[in-house]
């Protein structure tokens, strides 16, 4: 219990961590955000809880795809914060992604690639 207690902790600090350097500087804040910081951490949590390393090398493979289809809702959420107001554009964003995901996935088994 213990292990997963740090675990929270640890992945909730990173995500404070960003929101306040996000509140003292616009770019660095979405610098970092943009760093795959979860991501490799989680890649870090997989390998130490002894994970077979097909598993933690999917979970890499699968990240890098799933990441692509939710580019846009960056440039939208800027576009219609000001337009809508924040929980609007949130929503927006949410079912905007959601859709860009199905389309993306649909064009990538296409090519082979199963998403869904």
């Amino acid at each position: 219990m213990a292990w997963v207690i740090t675990k929270y902790l640890l992945t909730a600090g990173m995500v404070v961590f960003i929101s306040e350097v996000a509140k003292r500087s616009d770019r660095l804040g979405g610098f970092i955000a943009a760093l795959p910081l979860m991501t490799l951490l989680t890649l870090v949590w997989l390998y130490v809880e002894n994970q077979p390393e097909e598993k933690i090398a999917n979970h890499a493979y699968y990240t890098f795809w799933y990441v692509i289809p939710t580019l846009p809702i960056f440039i939208l959420f800027s576009y219609l914060l000001p337009r809508l107001g924040f929980w609007m554009t949130m929503g927006a964003s949410v079912v905007a992604t959601v859709i860009c995901f199905g389309l993306f996935a649909l064009l990538m088994k296409s090519f082979g690639i199963n998403l869904l």
